[in-house]
């Protein structure tokens, strides 16, 4: 399968599978996406959420790659991006001034995984497998002087 091409119909039916077990409760989800409505999603349990302006993340997706990182949010009326992160995130991501990491229990209001809603859409998908992005690679990522320097390697 070439870097362009999509993901399988049974990845991405994963990817909603994985979304709506992070729900409190799913029903709700899919009533609320029926109606192309937002889910809401606590943070906390299965992730932590870190905001940061669309732009940037764009450059930080192409600098983390793709079989790296976990699923991206956005709101692009807004131009603002989520980053799901591991729920034990602890300090990793403090010095970094271009992101704000959301605290647990804060909502993130997600569409389906396949089409976007009211302006936002998963710029990468949930796939299934539960991966989340590595706080220090988003970190450095995000530089220059936004986080930790890492090298080039660590970036695969």
């Amino acid at each position: 399968m070439s870097k362009t091409a999509q993901p399988a119909p049974y990845a991405r039916q994963a990817g909603t599978d994985w979304l709506l077990s992070c729900a409190d409760t799913p029903a709700e989800i899919r009533t609320r996406w029926d109606a192309d409505q937002l889910g809401e999603f606590p943070s906390g349990g299965h992730w932590r959420a870190a905001e940061a302006a669309l732009a940037h993340s764009m450059d930080a997706i192409k600098r983390i790659g793709l079989s790296r990182q976990g699923p991206v949010l956005a709101d692009v009326s807004q131009g603002i991006a989520w980053w799901l992160l591991p729920p034990t995130l602890g300090d990793e991501l403090d010095d970094v001034r271009t992101i704000t990491i959301r605290p647990r229990g804060w909502v993130l209001r997600c569409p389906p995984v396949l089409y976007p809603v009211r302006g936002r859409v998963w710029i990468e998908r949930p796939d299934g497998s539960g991966r989340l992005t590595d706080p220090v690679l988003l970190g450095a990522a995000l530089g220059p002087g936004g986080g930790p320097r890492l090298s080039a390697e660590a970036f695969g």
